[in-house]
């Protein structure tokens, strides 16, 4: 019996054969991949995940794919840091960060779910890859065709940031600027997907790149020695990562490889642009669109798809939802970097803003296991803090002149 049995509707339960549809057309609830778990279980265990590749591809029995990867083979298997400086700071003594600013080859956790894209994709037949994106996900479509010997076309705002911008254009991809939101471009790329043959990574294929996120959790569960961590803090454009770590940690409940898993899952957005924080803290499970403005650009979609889901989780895993401001974004990069040694982009701002936010209120407590995900690469988003960390010393070669600047010979 195949592992994926069907494509099911969210809200109905409706099935679906595994090929590209995204949408129920009874209710026009999103599609999710549904497993034989029983079969699984069979086939996966602790030490066959442990002898697996050094990659994502160590959980594939949990992923969407019916033969042998054949993207993104070396995406995955981040390090896992046990933040003590950031830590004794904030006053947490088992405080972690799950570090996807080394993510292979494009340095965000989107590599993980592109490589599980586009490999099912190849397996539908697909020859052109594309995407909607707010920048890291289209930087790395574009890596991963690249390699696939794909086509490829990626579609985003007319207001990223440099880096990210030239993070597409090096590849050689189409790269299409839209005079507007991330929620314009996709809406834009769903008219695309119905009309041309295409593996929009993130419309059609899309319950099949969610599933990438899973990753995420699986790797923090085996590098916590096989337990769940008590909090995970993550940052939310859509909410799908944030869904999708909560699956994954349940998943291996459910095949055996964790004994339980009680995490609280703690969201984490941009004032500018918080629709699923601002429904959460009003006691709502509805959020309001808004349009973003915000320098937090990787998560600025003021329409979230999974932002209802977002909401239900966080409720059914008993976690929290806030939200930082701009300047918090900008000291969470700085104070990360200080720290750790870890330089974020404005995503990962976020994140640590709203973890230092949780631990003030004592909404995560000192010794509590607590995995901060940190998802993108500040080398990404210099920008956001190029006005906050100052300017470099300037002096003549001359000894003098360095001791006059730095103190007396000796001096510290």
């Amino acid at each position: 019996m195949a592992k994926m049995q069907a494509l099911m509707c969210r809200e109905c339960g409706k099935e679906y054969s595994t090929e590209a549809v995204h949408v129920c057309e009874l209710c026009f609830g999103p599609l999710e991949v549904k497993y034989n778990y029983d079969d699984i279980k069979e086939k996966m265990s602790r030490t066959s995940v442990e002898t697996g590749p050094k990659s994502l591809w160590r959980y594939k029995e949990l992923l969407p794919i019916e033969g042998h990867p054949t993207v993104g083979l070396h995406a995955g298997m981040t390090p896992l840091i046990h933040a003590r400086n950031l830590g004794a700071y904030l006053g947490l003594d088992n405080l972690y960060v799950k570090n996807d600013c080394v993510n292979h080859p494009t340095l965000s956790f989107k590599d993980r779910v592109v490589a599980v894209a586009l490999t099912r994709a190849r397996e539908l037949g697909y020859e052109t890859a594309a995407c909607a994106s707010t920048g890291n996900l289209a930087n790395s479509v574009a890596a991963h065709a690249a390699q696939a010997g794909m086509q490829c076309y990626v579609f985003i705002p007319g207001d990223l940031e440099a880096a990210k911008v030239l993070g597409n254009l090096i590849f050689r991809p189409k790269v299409v600027e839209i005079e507007g939101t991330y929620d314009d471009v996709n809406r834009l790329c769903s008219e695309i997907a119905g009309e041309r043959r295409w593996a929009f990574v993130n419309v059609n294929i899309r319950p099949y790149y969610a599933e990438g996120s899973k990753t995420l959790a699986f790797e923090v569960a085996e590098q916590l020695g096989w337990r769940a961590p008590d909090h995970v803090v993550v940052p939310m454009a859509s909410g799908s990562l944030l869904t999708k770590i909560w699956k994954g940690l349940n998943e291996f409940k459910k095949i055996g490889l964790l004994k339980e898993v009680s995490t609280k899952v703690n969201g984490a957005q941009a004032e500018g642009c918080s629709p699923i924080a601002t429904a959460f803290k009003n006691g709502r499970d509805f959020f309001q669109p808004v349009k973003p403005d915000t320098i937090a650009k990787s998560l600025a979609i003021g329409n979230p798809a999974d932002g209802y889901y977002a909401l239900k989780t966080a409720a059914e895993s008993g976690g929290a939802m806030e939200s930082v401001t701009d300047d918090e974004v900008i000291e969470g990069i700085n104070l990360l970097a200080q720290t750790e040694g870890i330089f974020a982009e404005t995503a990962g701002g976020v994140t640590i803003g709203v973890l230092r936010k949780l631990a003030k209120q004592g909404v995560i407590k000192k010794h509590e296991v607590t995995v901060a995900y940190i998802t993108g690469n500040g080398l990404k988003t210099q920008e956001a803090v190029m006005n906050s960390v100052g300017r470099p010393y300037r002096i003549p070669p001359s000894l003098v002149k360095f001791e006059q600047t730095f103190g007396q010979r000796g001096a510290s």
